[in-house]
């Protein structure tokens, strides 16, 4: 395989990376009421979805109704972390100016504090995007997720601790935050991630309350029932969540990169980087807002503060550019990236490398844009 720097010319990469500006610039634009009226829209149905079914609880005892009360406070949590929450702390309506669209304020219905996530995802994650020891959502300092990460006997448990983290995904992406595996490391002292462990203590307790205590106790002798109906519904969030970020990252053909690769990057290689570190999920309408237009994934690390609304858009323009530059697309249906994933969960939890599939993976580096 071919060097990051080596799958386009200097000048190439120049071009390739102000046709991207301008398909951003185009987009920024354009922005305008129908995306303020889309999210509006949107919170407006996750918090009927929510109110549904917090209601639904109460009776509980009529088991249609149960599984209605799930299914409705599934949906909302999913709306409420993945199009709102996820988008809008990126900063994506920040130009609405509107105080509950921003990025700073704003705070979703999950374990994991909104400030500690800003700094792990949003900066560190989307900055240095499947650079090894620098991304940490690379295995989440728990798996072996790259051929390139060091083989240990404890990687043996790799597909144990994927379905763990996929069940209480919530609850590990809120520890992600410390950095338990470099503190254990003696990377990092304990000591420096005292106000990170703060805003985890009150934010764990607030959201254990109100799912396991607040709102069990208001159905009075439906309790359990409602308790249940709960972690149910945290259930399903989790692992739709954990589903479509992995399969965003970590299928077979997506591309990790070397610290060396990267050094004095400009735009362009950035642009570039993200598109071969990244991996898309095909579907409906319905599907990419479910998914909080993270199916676009691609789209999403080219732009991060554009509203995803927009990803299924662009798409087809990124798309064509990649092609015009010879440059893999990776897309597929959920199906197919959740095989990909698991399949490499497996085969990483044992020593050696893993054999890249074949594939439209690299382009040499003298290659000639074709005609546009």
């Amino acid at each position: 395989m071919t060097g990051l720097q080596d799958r386009l010319t200097p000048e190439q990469v120049e071009e390739f990376g102000r046709e991207l500006d301008d398909l951003r610039q185009r987009i920024v634009a354009d922005l305008g009421q129908e995306d303020v009226d889309y999210i509006h829209k949107l919170i407006k149905t996750q918090r009927g979805l929510e109110v549904a079914g917090r209601g639904l609880m109460f009776a509980g005892f009529f088991p249609p109704a149960w599984l209605a009360g799930v299914g409705a406070l599934s949906l909302a949590k999913i709306l409420d972390n993945m199009e709102i929450g996820h988008n809008v702390m990126h900063g994506q309506y920040d130009w609405t100016r509107d105080p509950a669209l921003s990025s700073q304020n704003f705070e979703w219905d999950t374990v994991a504090p909104s400030d500690n996530w800003r700094h792990s995802h949003n900066y560190i994650h989307h900055t240095y995007t499947n650079i090894l020891d620098k991304d940490r959502d690379i295995g989440y300092g728990i798996l072996r997720m790259d051929p390139e990460q060091k083989w240990h006997p404890y990687y043996l448990g790799n597909p144990v601790y994927a379905t763990l983290l996929a069940l209480f995904f919530q609850w590990g992406v809120m520890l992600h935050d410390l950095e338990v595996d470099r503190v254990l490391k003696g990377e990092r002292k304990w000591s420096e991630f005292k106000e990170v462990r703060a805003k985890i203590a009150r934010k764990a307790a607030r959201q254990f309350g109100k799912d396991y205590v607040l709102f069990p106790l208001l159905t009075g002798p439906m309790a359990p029932l409602t308790l249940l109906g709960n972690a149910s519904a945290n259930l399903v969030r989790n692992l739709w969540a954990f589903s479509i970020i992995f399969c965003g990252h970590f299928p077979a053909d997506v591309e990790s990169f070397t610290e060396a690769e990267t050094e004095q990057e400009n735009r362009g290689q950035w642009y570039l980087r993200q598109i071969l570190g990244s991996a898309n999920i095909s579907g409906g309408k319905l599907f990419h807002i479910l998914s909080g237009n993270l199916s676009h994934q691609i789209e999403h690390h080219l732009f991060p503060d554009i509203p995803a609304r927009r990803y299924p858009q662009i798409a087809p323009e990124v798309r064509a550019i990649c092609e015009k530059y010879g440059l893999p697309y990776h897309t597929g249906p959920l199906r197919k990236q959740l095989f990909s994933v698991a399949r490499k969960i497996v085969k990483l939890a044992l020593p050696g490398k893993e054999q890249p599939e074949p594939g439209p993976r690299t382009v040499v580096g003298d290659r000639q844009p074709a005609a546009a």
